[in-house]
């Protein structure tokens, strides 16, 4: 049986471009990269709830409306196991956020996006890098959420 987790994109923008909510991995797997916050969801608990929990537990952000970008189920996509994701997102004004990394993040940042000649571009460490640089399949999930922002 597979495990289920939930992953959370948190947007916000900037003037003339947008910013994604980043962790730092603290643990394995992806120890130091960066990925998205997320994590497993509790027995009984219901996938939405694992990400409002997740989101706060690891930035320390809390009460944001989040909308499903779509289960994510690809076969090796987390190297533990089985495991499928739930993906959320959401559009926030980034100063009215406190950010503090806790529990699985060593850090929780913003960090500038950029869409050029079909690639999602992060700023990370000072650097424009192509977003496969994430942990997971993280890269993907923030691709399609990054493609709903019209609709949000």
């Amino acid at each position: 049986k597979p495990a289920l987790t939930a992953d959370i994109v948190v947007l916000a923008k900037k003037e003339d471009h947008y910013e994604v909510l980043l962790i730092q991995r603290k643990n394995h797997p992806f120890i130091g990269q960066f990925a998205l916050p997320g994590g497993f969801a509790d027995e009984n608990e219901p996938v939405e709830q694992t990400a409002a929990r997740e989101l706060e537990e690891e930035t320390s952000v809390h009460g944001l409306p989040m909308k499903l970008v779509g289960i994510f189920s690809k076969p090796g996509r987390d190297p533990r196991g089985w495991i499928v994701s739930a993906a959320y997102v959401s559009v926030v004004n980034a100063k009215e956020l406190q950010v503090c990394a806790g529990d699985d993040a060593a850090t929780a940042d913003w960090y500038p996006l950029e869409w050029k000649e079909n690639h999602l571009l992060l700023r990370l460490n000072g650097q424009w890098q192509d977003s496969s640089v994430l942990a997971f399949d993280h890269a993907d999930i923030l691709k399609q959420a990054f493609s709903m922002i019209d609709s949000l």
